[in-house]
């Protein structure tokens, strides 16, 4: 998952002009960059608000609440990733916000997906094994477990952490590039390109498979075995339960592998991209990250408030209708139950 696609285009000798006819594509850009804003840090900021210190901690809650806490982050560096857009690459915010702030975006990113797909898995946990579920799935398990994306995460941020920031005249005179800067392992111009384009053809290659296929995968089987299950068994009494998963699959899929395409192309076409001969790609980029990012402001929407019916949301208010619909999830599979009777995969649906 290339999360920050003007690090890779700041290396070039300076920014491209946009021509006339991607007007438009620049302004939707905008717009979409605006709207996810502030949807996500309202949306990501209730949930916080809501799971954090409004409810008893769960396994489900501690799951929302990670989630949000990674939405919420990123969606908070929006404005510095738009100014730079404006600016057309030029970073005025100083080496400490250049590195910060991208380290922020790359961690936030990749644990928001990270945290989908455990989550998708801790659904499909709970639908094909409820004896397990009832006896080991405790918050302290959770709050172990929910480490590992966030360990993950760091990990695959390291490149950023190490290797970016900011260099003058990166751009032309009186710029400065916030970006990756690989001079201190050579001074020759030749081979610094050559490590370059070796150095950001590897981290893509790794972004691609581990930052989106896989997570992609775990999302898709979990959610294909519990259609399954459900389906064998015949507990399936409306279409709502299928439809909340489809969204939630539809919706990662579709706000990801777009720009997942974009950017794996990036890659195999970087020597070109880093001598400034792809502006079309360019713009792909630009348009595909915008709707990619998205998806950040799109989770409280999908895996809370869709469980919820729209009437309901409209009578009762808005942080009630959070709280019930976590609390009716978290209460079919308690992570203190001590009752023997074990919850139904359709419970399990409903409550998702």
């Amino acid at each position: 998952m290339e999360t920050n696609s003007s690090l890779p285009t700041n290396i070039s000798g300076g920014p491209p002009a946009i021509a006339a006819g991607y007007l438009f594509l620049d302004i939707f850009t905008y717009l979409v960059f605006a709207v996810t804003f502030v949807l996500g840090v309202l949306g990501n900021g209730l949930v916080i608000w809501v799971a954090g210190f409004r409810m008893r901690h769960t396994v489900t809650t501690i799951s929302y609440l990670n989630l949000a806490v990674a939405d919420f982050c990123f969606t908070s560096t929006l404005p510095f990733l738009v100014v730079v857009k404006v600016m057309r690459g030029h970073w005025p915010f100083g080496w400490f916000l250049c590195k910060f702030i991208f380290s922020i975006v790359d961690i936030n990113l990749f644990g928001s997906v990270f945290l989908i797909a455990l989550i998708a898995l801790d659904r499909c946990i709970c639908v094909l094994h409820p004896v397990w579920t009832q006896n080991h799935r405790t918050v302290s398990l959770a709050k172990k477990v929910i480490i590992g994306p966030w360990v993950m995460a760091l990990l695959l941020t390291l490149p950023v952490i190490i290797r970016v920031t900011t260099v003058p005249g990166k751009l032309g005179p009186g710029t400065v590039a916030c970006t990756f800067d690989f001079s201190p392992w050579t001074n020759d111009p030749v081979e610094k390109l050559k490590v370059t384009i070796a150095m950001l053809t590897v981290r893509g290659i790794i972004r691609f498979i581990i930052g989106f296929s896989v997570p992609m995968s775990i999302v898709v089987v979990s959610y294909g075995l519990i259609a399954t299950k459900i389906h064998k068994q015949g507990l399936i009494k409306s279409s709502r339960p299928l439809r909340v998963l489809s969204f939630v699959v539809a919706a990662f899929f579709l706000c990801w592998f777009p720009y997942q395409v974009v950017a794996f192309i990036a890659t195999v076409r970087l020597h070109n991209i880093l001598q400034g001969l792809s502006k079309e790609l360019r713009i792909a980029v630009d348009v595909t990250s915008a709707l990619a990012f998205f998806n950040s402001c799109l989770n409280p929407m999908l895996y809370v408030f869709m469980g919820q019916d729209f009437r309901e949301r409209l009578i009762h208010s808005l942080p009630t209708s959070l709280e019930r619909a976590l609390t009716e999830d978290s209460a079919q599979t308690s992570d203190t139950a001590t009752n023997s009777t074990l919850p139904s995969a359709e419970v399990q649906l409903q409550a998702k």
